[in-house]
């Protein structure tokens, strides 16, 4: 049995390994529904819980652990099943980059020295960037309703229509709403507008959120060293199984994690209330993140003003849209989400019991458990006051519960809860010290 002492030196290797589990059950589930699935996303729910109650006060991310944790990505994405529409081509030299890029960043970040940390973060950005242009040329009109209803909602916008009443023309799924809240639209239209694709704009979200990342990492240092600190962990989460697909289907967490990662800049760099213009663009672009204000309320350097703030703000941007039509706007963005048929392919618990046990939970029940845990995080924070790292742990957590007791949740929700991850890894904590060794990548 390990000691205290012991337990503690793992961590980083347990989260690694506890990294490839979960993206490699992640890529697996699109598109279908495994026991195995929801058992291990189950598993590391736990096991973030636990983590975050312990507390421990250790390096989270080392060279050999993010080495790992890219090898074993490689070889996730390169025999774990994985969706997507490309030709057999197409896919192979996708596939390809991703793979040959993980490995090459494996490598790189176990040398020493200054460049380490641009040399990996330039190859994962390249292998990032080569696979994502490979997955949208090689498949201009993939046949997902997520990519019909942007695309046609940014046609819409150029023309000045309400997308919440908008019908969409060959769509394979969803026909007459637009599920998302309308920022979502606008900050993804340009890449319609000036590219052709909406997914031109998600790729440069990503990237956007990628340099949220860096900044983090960089904290309040100075020098090239502290510049590029983060970069072995942007290219893990650039590199994470299931990313070809990611980018294929036109999923918009990126967009998402874009807003809160340059919340946790603004907030970290002393600027908190300019925080609240990327928070509240996020939170006017998908529902959902509704469920991390009450924890930022209760987080003394954001506190209840900005968050209130946030709020409001988050109601002025989406103002116009709910103004022009209210009852096309709540049909679209709550009502339908509601009552909208339980998905069998969503590996949550909401799906295992109905698929194996034939039971309906009710939505009095999953509704405790997301505002259990609400509470219980809410009260965490507020007694604790976490540094940012932490915090962002946190927030993973509770986005993670929500998902796991949805019945709609699927690779792009778990997505982002581990990129928070990944970001809360990256970021440098107000305790860290420079006497970090050159084998730490972040300590938290």
């Amino acid at each position: 049995m390990l000691s205290r002492t012991g337990a503690a030196r793992s961590l980083p290797y347990a989260v690694a390994l506890a990294w490839v589990a979960y993206f490699a059950v992640l890529q697996w589930s699109v598109v279908r529904f495994k026991v195995a699935i929801v058992v291990t996303l189950t598993l590391v729910t736990l096991a973030l819980a636990a983590w975050l109650w312990r507390r421990p006060a250790v390096p989270a991310a080392t060279q050999r652990s993010i080495s790992l944790a890219l090898l074993g990505s490689a070889l996730v994405t390169a025999y774990v099943p994985l969706f997507s529409y490309l030709s057999p081509g197409g896919r192979r030299w996708a596939l390809g980059a991703f793979i040959v890029g993980a490995v090459v960043c494996a490598v790189l970040v176990q040398r020493p020295g200054t460049a380490t940390g641009p040399q990996t973060l330039g190859a994962a950005v390249t292998a990032y960037l080569v696979g994502s242009v490979i997955a949208i040329v090689n498949d201009p009109a993939p046949r997902i309703d997520v990519w019909v209803t942007l695309q046609q909602a940014s046609d819409g916008l150029a023309h000045g229509q309400n997308m919440y009443a908008m019908t969409w023309t060959g769509s394979p799924g969803i026909k007459d709403a637009f599920t998302y809240l309308p920022w979502t639209a606008v900050l993804l239209a340009p890449g319609r507008w000036l590219a052709g694709d909406v997914r031109w704009a998600l790729v440069f979200w990503t990237l956007v959120a990628a340099a949220g990342m860096l900044a983090l990492g960089r904290g309040t240092l100075a020098g090239r060293r502290a510049l590029w600190a983060a970069g072995p962990l942007v290219a893990l989460l650039l590199l994470a199984p299931g990313t070809l697909t990611q980018v294929d289907q036109a999923w918009t967490e990126p967009l998402l994690l874009a807003g809160i990662l340059w919340w946790a800049v603004l907030v970290r760099r002393g600027h908190p209330w300019w925080a609240v213009v990327p928070l509240a663009l996020a939170c006017a672009s998908k529902q959902h993140l509704a469920l991390l204000l009450p924890i930022l309320l209760v987080w003394r350097p954001f506190g209840w003003t900005r968050s209130v703030a946030t709020g409001a703000l988050t109601g002025i941007l989406i103002a116009p849209w709910f103004l022009a039509g209210p009852s096309d706007f709540v049909h679209d963005t709550i009502s339908l989400l509601v009552t909208f048929h339980p998905i069998k392919f969503a590996n949550t618990l909401y799906l295992l019991a109905l698929n194996e046990f034939g039971v309906t939970l009710p939505f009095a029940l999953t509704g405790l458990v997301v505002f259990g845990t609400l509470a219980a995080v809410m009260w965490t924070v507020w007694r604790r006051q976490p540094d940012l790292p932490e915090l962002l742990r946190w927030l993973a957590l509770m986005l993670l519960v929500a998902n796991l007791v949805n019945k709609q949740a699927f690779y792009n929700q778990f997505w982002l809860v581990g990129a928070l991850v990944a970001a809360s890894l990256a970021t440098r904590s107000s305790t860290s010290s420079a006497r970090n060794s050159g084998k730490t990548v972040s300590a938290t």
